[in-house]
Formats: structure tokens, C-alpha cells, sequence
């Protein structure tokens, strides 16, 4: 063959290849309101910056006619390029070809790709679009899963990992996105299940759609699966190149830096008055995290789930920084199971990749119930007391109204390591609130008067001036300072900018036992 022929048969098997499952299924994944997996991907990456690899890559099934199977590219599309010119490792199940189920060479593509990201140190995007395990492999196709699972688990807290659920995951395959950093999650067209709604019904008698079951809304607000809920693929992938900006390639880099346009010394006089005085009456958490951050823009993680907690990230002087606080407007800001959780395991993924903290805290503390209790609070806000104890990036707490009892420790309080620690003058910082304070301090003296709802009500109002304020704490240094919070965006950015050069080491061990 001359070197035309060899070139015209190499873009022939391209060809073939890039087909997919051919022309009558790519309609059909698109009748769907579904892009195919090279679609997908054209749309993350920046244009021409694709580069594919494993492209010839086939299955060895011989079992149940698969050896008359032909899977153009196994059913998966792998290689790298760049997110805003930085480099990333991608991998997009293609549904086109054999329902992008999962056999022993799809697996092993993948798993290319991982071993590629945690070499090169850059973050890897998952596209999940599945029918499941290749049943006809049998065991290859599940020890396939298990060879993901290991990467996964290794990658992380190395490299940033990136689930995104474009179309069906179930059974086992629900397990890779869940080891991963991050899962997304498209409205209407994304399910996540370890048993489906068939199974269900056989075992349980319980009838529930695919879509109830499993679907984008289920993850992002009642499971907690998910972290990012998107109308459509395409705002999907707008939401993924958003989060990649404020993340760095892996953990001994530091999140990049952008040029900041707002002012650093911005005086935002609406900050003395978000707060209310009255220590009962709700209010956003989110109209005191925008105005301090750049331009007011926060970028909020998991806005659905636990939603008394609020986490998320912004940038001071364009530097990235993850936020979380206490939502007042929802359950008064009470730590519970879900919040304790979804902190946790936000301030971890923070800490390992360089990422600084900053803490708002108004919290009247733990959620009481028989619910709570039954389910674990004890274990799982434990989880929250060891996530900010470990991290050792900077860490600074702004102390905004209510600190009360062990969750204004869980809060990260200056004994979990607080590097600063700011208030308002509105914050109350005790052991317990004013009217629970008084209550037992002065019990006798209530039980004995002639009118004991009036000298309650007096006790209640000595406790709270003389105790429910931040000079207290001020005085035994457990806060640095007590601001003007119009003024608090420019102490946040000066503290920041200190803390650059932190320098905080742990005992060498293999690793800590969290709470799980």
C-alpha cells in the first residue's frame, strides 16, 4: 500500500469512529434533548484545543454474539484540552454506541484518562451517559468499575474530579460520581439510582418514576448526590467552566489569581443594616457574603440542599475563596445532619486544594429533635468540628449575630484554628441564648418573685447586655476585632492577604479518622 492508501484507510476507521452508533441514533439522542458525547465535549473545551486519544480502541467480548458487536470507540470518548487555556482530561460516555454501557476496554480508556490527569496534575471531566455495566462481559465489565473506583479515590485531593450526569447512571456506576468532587446534573434528562423504579416495585411495592427517583431535582434537594442542577446541558457546561475559574489544577498549586477591578477600601454602608437588631428576626445570609466579595459575585455550591447552611465561592482582590455561613432565614440557622455534612465535606475539598476559608457565623446552635438525635447529629456534626480542625489554610470567621454553645465552636471559633477572627457589634457570643441563660442562672430568683414573668423578662434583658455581645470574647482574645461592618470587606482583604504565607503542619500520619 502506498502511503495515499494507508491514509485514506486511516481516515476511513476515523471516520467510523466519529460516526458513533451512526445517523438513526445521534437523531435519536437528540430527539431526546440530548447532544452526543463528541458534542458534549466540543462545547467544554476550548475550539480546536481536542485531542482524542485511544480512538481505536475495541472490546474483546466474545459471549452472546458480541463478537459480532462493532462499538466505534468503545462507546467512550477520551483525551484532553483546554478550559479558558488551561488544560483539562475528559471522558464522555457515548450513548450512540451500545448504550454507553461499560465493558472491560471502555473501563480501561477511562481509566487511561484518570492515571493521565493525576500524572499531569490537571482536572478531570467525567460525562456520564450510560446504560449500565455490558452485561455480556460479566465480571470484566464490574471489575472495570471496581479499576475506576481505585483512581477515583486516589485522585482525590490531588486533581479537582468532575462528574457530570447527562443522561442515565445506575447500579454501580452511581458509585464513580459519588467519589468524585463534584456532580452535575441536567433537569429532565439526568437520573442517578443504585436500583431502579422496576426493582423497587418488585422488591418494595413501592411505585416511583425514574425521574422521582433519581432525577436532577431529587439529587440537588433531597439527597444532597448532587451539587449543581443546570436547566440544560448547555447551561451545564457554562456552570462547570464557572466552577473550573475558581479552582486550581491540583494541590500544590494555588487557585488563579484574576485582576480585580473593585475597589479593595469599597465602603458598603448597606451592611449596617442587613442584620437586624431584634435577635429573632431572619434575614438572607447572601446580602452580607455578595457585597463584601469582588463585583458581588458568589458562586453558590449545592443552593438546594440543606439550605441552612450556605456555601460556596467569590473572590477578595481576585483571589479565590470558599465561603460558608449560616442561612438565619432558614431553621433561624440551626446546625443540623445535612448542613453539618455539607460543610464538611466543602471545607475538605477547600482545604486540600489550597483554597482559603471564610466563615459567617449565626447560628443559635444544634437543631434539637428525636430526628436529630436517632439520625447521628453527634456523629455527623462531629464531622464539622474535624473538617475545620484539620484544614490548615487560612481560615477567618466573621462573627455576624447569634454564636451560641458548641455550634459556635463547630462554626470554626478560634480554638479550631481561626487564623482571625472578626464581629459586628450585633454578634452574641455565649454559651447559650439570653432567654435559656436566664432561665437557669436566675431559676430561684424567677420561681420566688411576686411577678415572675416581669423579673424574667428583666434577667433575660441584664443576661443579654451583659453577656450576649462580642467584648467578652474580645477581651480573652478569642476575637481580634470587633468592625464597622461597612467596613468589612476591606479587613477581610488586608487579613487575606496576610495570611498568604501561612505555613501550618500536622503530625505525620497515614490519615485521620473523620466522624463518616
Amino acid at each position: 500500500m502506498s502511503m495515499e492508501d494507508k491514509l485514506q484507510d486511516l481516515n476511513a476507521r476515523q471516520g467510523k469512529v466519529l460516526a458513533g452508533g451512526g445517523k438513526q441514533r445521534v437523531e435519536k439522542q437528540h430527539e431526546s434533548g440530548k447532544l452526543t458525547a463528541r458534542e458534549r465535549i466540543n462545547l467544554l473545551l476550548d475550539e480546536g484545543s481536542f485531542t482524542e486519544i485511544d480512538q481505536f480502541v475495541t472490546h474483546r467480548g466474545t459471549q452472546f454474539g458480541m463478537q459480532e458487536v462493532e462499538a466505534p470507540g468503545e462507546g467512550v470518548v477520551t483525551g484532553y484540552g483546554t478550559v479558558g487555556g488551561r488544560q483539562v482530561y475528559v471522558f464522555a460516555q457515548d450513548f450512540t454506541v451500545i448504550g454507553g454501557t461499560l465493558g472491560e476496554m471502555h473501563a480501561a480508556k477511562i481509566c487511561k484518562v484518570l492515571d493521565l490527569a493525576v500524572k499531569m496534575g490537571a482536572p478531570v471531566i467525567g460525562m456520564n451517559d450510560s446504560g449500565g455495566a455490558r452485561i455480556q462481559e460479566g465480571v470484566d465489565a464490574l471489575n472495570g468499575y471496581g479499576e475506576i473506583f481505585k483512581r477515583n479515590t486516589l485522585a482525590s485531593g490531588v486533581v479537582p474530579q468532575i462528574s457530570v450526569i447527562m443522561g442515565p447512571c445506575a447500579g454501580g456506576a452511581v458509585y464513580s460520581p459519588a467519589l468524585t468532587d463534584w456532580v452535575f446534573m441536567v433537569d429532565k434528562t439526568s437520573q442517578m439510582f443504585i436500583t431502579g423504579p422496576q426493582v423497587i416495585k418488585s422488591v418494595t411495592g413501592e411505585e416511583v418514576s425514574s425521574e422521582e427517583l433519581g432525577g436532577a431535582r431529587t439529587h440537588n434537594n433531597i439527597s444532597g448526590v448532587a451539587h449543581f442542577h443546570a436547566a440544560s446541558e448547555e447551561d451545564c457546561i457554562r456552570l462547570i467552566k464557572q466552577l473550573l475559574s475558581y479552582l486550581p489544577a491540583n494541590n500544590l498549586e494555588d487557585p488563579p489569581a484574576m485582576e480585580c477591578t473593585d475597589p479593595v477600601d469599597r465602603i458598603e454602608p448597606g451592611l449596617r443594616e442587613v442584620v437586624p437588631t431584634e435577635p429573632n428576626k431572619p434575614y438572607d445570609v447572601r446580602d452580607v457574603i455578595k457585597p463584601v466579595l469582588d463585583n458581588g459575585e458568589f458562586f453558590e455550591v449545592q443552593a438546594g440542599w440543606a439550605t441552612n447552611m450556605v456555601i460556596g465561592y467569590g473572590r477578595l482582590n481576585g483571589r479565590t475563596i470558599g465561603v460558608i455561613a449560616n442561612q438565619p432565614r432558614v431553621m433561624a440557622g440551626c446546625l443540623d445532619i445535612n448542613a453539618s455534612d455539607k460543610a464538611s465535606r466543602f471545607i475538605r475539598f477547600c482545604d486540600a486544594f489550597n483554597i482559603p476559608l471564610l466563615t459567617l457565623v449565626d447560628t443559635p446552635g444544634y437543631l434539637p429533635g428525636t430526628d436529630q438525635e436517632y439520625g447521628g447529629i453527634i456523629r455527623h456534626g462531629a464531622k464539622l468540628l474535624y473538617a475545620y480542625s484539620e484544614a490548615t489554610v487560612p481560615k477567618i470567621t466573621l462573627v455576624v449575630r447569634k454564636a451560641y454553645g458548641g455550634a459556635y465552636l463547630a462554626m470554626c471559633a478560634r480554638s479550631l484554628g481561626a487564623d482571625q477572627v472578626f464581629a459586628w457589634p450585633t454578634a452574641e457570643i455565649a454559651v447559650m441564648g439570653p432567654e435559656g441563660a436566664a432561665n437557669i442562672i436566675f431559676r430561684k430568683e424567677i420561681s420566688e418573685a411576686e411577678n415572675p414573668p416581669e423579673v424574667r423578662q428583666q434577667k433575660i434583658s441584664e443576661y443579654r447586655e451583659r453577656f450576649a455581645n462580642p467584648y467578652i470574647a474580645a477581651a480573652r482574645g478569642f476575637v481580634d476585632i470587633v468592625l464597622d461592618p461597612q467596613e468589612t470587606r476591606l479587613f477581610l482583604i488586608k487579613t487575606l492577604e496576610s495570611l498568604v504565607s501561612k505555613r501550618e503542619n500536622r503530625p505525620g500520619k497515614k490519615h485521620g479518622n473523620i466522624p463518616v
